[in-house]
């Protein structure tokens, strides 16, 4: 019956069908990193390899929300950095898609790519990226520019406003179609997104593969209301982009699995941060006698 509710309540706060995170197409400066020593990072524009990659994905995107069991009458809301190259990206998924599948777009400061600081030597920037390898992604901050965990905190503020769009319905989502949120951003912008969505730690995160250009990751709705990529993406592509098998395993969970069982089922992500977890507080306590005894025999001061 709980199960039943929780269901119902996700029906009726018409969540997305599916989350999917873009990342723009090659930049002029993924082609040559030069290109940051005479241009702006945000005007970096895209290749025409660029552009073609973009296209295609538009291809791919149409063809994904409109197959898979999806509602005949779906529809595309688009969320976009502000930078040249991913508005340059939607413009060309743009092309895929007909005016009355578009319900929206909004351009988004906060899912912008990370600052890196003033590096329009590009001598000087090979030695700080070096840096960063050596001290943690996560984070090493870029003189004068930001950290990864600077990015986390603005994506997080996003993901609290995209949150409110959905319960207030500011998107104007019909339970009668299927809504699909297409997120443009950068490599570091998307993962971070996913960190915060399912909660991953710092360790997690400093495993896990920028995208490549124009890659896409999926979160589709799961029959429990979890998002889980684990619908839409192999397990040997999850492990390509740095996820362990247990956060594999709960992708899975994902989707079927309720928030409710969350602590249950992934009993791993507790063990992540307690050495030791007793089943009672009767064990608690045993073991709090236990550990005071062995103190004592080790000649330690358990007085003080």
């Amino acid at each position: 019956m709980q199960a039943n509710n929780h269901n119902q309540q996700h029906r009726n706060r018409l969540l997305p069908k599916r989350i999917i995170l873009v990342r723009h197409g090659e930049s002029e400066g993924n082609l040559d990193t030069s290109a940051y020593s005479t241009t702006p990072d945000h005007k970096i524009s895209l290749t025409e390899q660029g552009r073609a990659q973009a296209c295609l994905a538009g291809s791919h995107l149409r063809d994904l929300v409109s197959s898979h069991g999806s509602f005949p009458d779906w529809r595309v809301y688009f969320y976009v950095s502000p930078y040249e190259r991913t508005r340059s990206t939607l413009r060309e998924i743009g092309k895929s898609f007909s005016k009355k599948r578009v319900i929206g777009v909004r351009e988004e400061c906060r899912i912008r790519e990370q600052d890196f600081g003033n590096f329009q030597v590009e001598e000087r920037m090979k030695v700080i990226k070096e840096t960063r390898e050596k001290f943690g992604r996560f984070f090493y901050r870029f003189p004068e520019g930001e950290s990864a965990a600077d990015v986390f905190d603005r994506v997080s503020s996003f993901l609290e406003s995209l949150w409110r769009d959905i319960d207030l319905n500011r998107l104007h989502n019909d339970p009668t179609q299927d809504l699909n949120l297409i997120i443009i951003s950068h490599g570091l912008a998307s993962r971070v997104f996913l960190m915060k969505w399912f909660k991953w730690t710092v360790e997690q995160f400093e495993h896990l593969n920028n995208p490549g250009n124009c890659e896409i990751r999926v979160m589709e709705l799961g029959h429990g209301g979890e998002y889980s990529l684990a619908i839409n993406h192999t397990d040997e592509e999850l492990l390509e982009w740095g996820l362990s098998p247990e956060m594999i395993q709960d992708q899975k969970w994902r989707i079927s699995g309720n928030r409710a069982d969350w602590n249950d089922q992934c009993s791993w992500y507790l063990s992540s941060f307690f050495d030791l977890q007793l089943d009672s507080d009767d064990d608690v306590k045993n073991f709090d006698i236990d550990s005071y005894d062995d103190a004592k025999q080790n000649g330690v001061d358990t007085d003080s």
